[in-house]
């Protein structure tokens, strides 16, 4: 087993620390120790009224991205040094911008205004978008549904930069392996990557073995249509024969021929469905969006 900062000791001496210096109920306290990797602290701050936040030396920055994210009004418990004792302190997240971490230690973050359901479907709006031009965010929703999201699956997007960061939101314990062919998509994933304060995504540039070597194997995979589609599903297939995949395309012709497609690869049957989105405008009329086709199946 690796070493661990925060052994389960530890955790405990910090959660009676706590528990005889606040009045939280921490039968409610969301654990993160953020000095593991993959362990994302702002959807866990965001989707919880408290976490008991594990943190190492030497990160200047962490108030500062919280407060970014729109997280400036938590409330921050905390205490000097790296051992559970001494007074605690109390400050918002907008106040301790300009401090970082100088020890290792377990802090409270309190957010009152944390949401009680799942951030499914993100407003395009919330994406640094640069060069990337994303689909809608219901699409996006069937996406992420087809993919059966479980917590510690690991993933796989090819050309798909919100579906990796909505994936890598909503399953905090796998990871997201990000595929983006073109250099200026990878500088705006990155650039999503950091607003939203993801450590489980790894952006990687060609679907190859030595892209993929040592990271873990990827249990479903998202991937837009395109010339290189089946030569991506044989070397994932080849990674993982049970894989899963989740396909989308505009381009009828290709759905009609992912049936033999799957074949092939000797998956089952697709599930074949398209999508269409109409919304209403301030003219009174319909506005009709792209209407893809989402094809979605496994090895039998």
């Amino acid at each position: 087993m690796e070493n661990q900062i925060f052994t389960n000791t530890s955790v405990l001496a910090w959660l009676q620390y706590f528990s005889e210096n606040t009045d939280l109920d921490l039968e409610h306290v969301k654990i993160l120790d953020i000095t593991k990797k993959n362990k994302n602290l702002i959807p866990a701050v965001e989707a919880h009224r408290s976490v008991l936040v594990f943190t190492e030396a030497g990160d200047q920055n962490i108030f500062y991205r919280m407060y970014n994210a729109g997280l400036g009004d938590c409330t921050v418990i905390y205490n000097e040094g790296s051992e559970p004792e001494g007074p605690v302190k109390k400050h918002s997240v907008a106040s301790m911008m300009d401090r970082g971490i100088n020890a290792s230690a377990g802090m409270l973050v309190l957010n009152p205004n944390a949401r009680t359901t799942v951030k499914f479907g993100m407003d395009n709006r919330n994406f640094a978008t640069g060069s990337v031009r994303f689909v809608g965010s219901e699409i996006r929703t069937i996406l992420l549904s087809k993919m059966l999201l479980t917590e510690g699956k690991n993933i796989c997007v090819i050309s798909g930069e919100s579906i990796a960061i909505e994936a890598a939101i909503q399953d905090g314990e796998g990871t997201v392996i990000a595929v983006e062919y073109s250099k200026s998509d990878r500088s705006t994933l990155e650039q999503n990557v950091n607003q939203f304060g993801l450590n489980n995504v790894v952006i990687v540039d060609h679907v190859d073995e030595d892209n993929f070597k040592g990271l873990p194997v990827p249990d479903v995979t998202m991937l837009v249509a395109s010339a290189s589609m089946e030569q991506e599903m044989k070397f994932l297939l080849e990674l993982n024969p049970k894989m899963e995949f989740v396909i989308y395309t505009l381009d009828f012709v290709v759905a009609a021929s992912m049936p033999k497609v799957f074949g092939e690869f000797g998956l089952g049957d697709p599930e074949i469905i398209q999508m269409t989105i109409s919304k209403l405008t301030s003219k009174h009329t319909y506005r009709t969006d792209p209407a893809p086709w989402i094809i979605s199946g496994r090895a039998e």
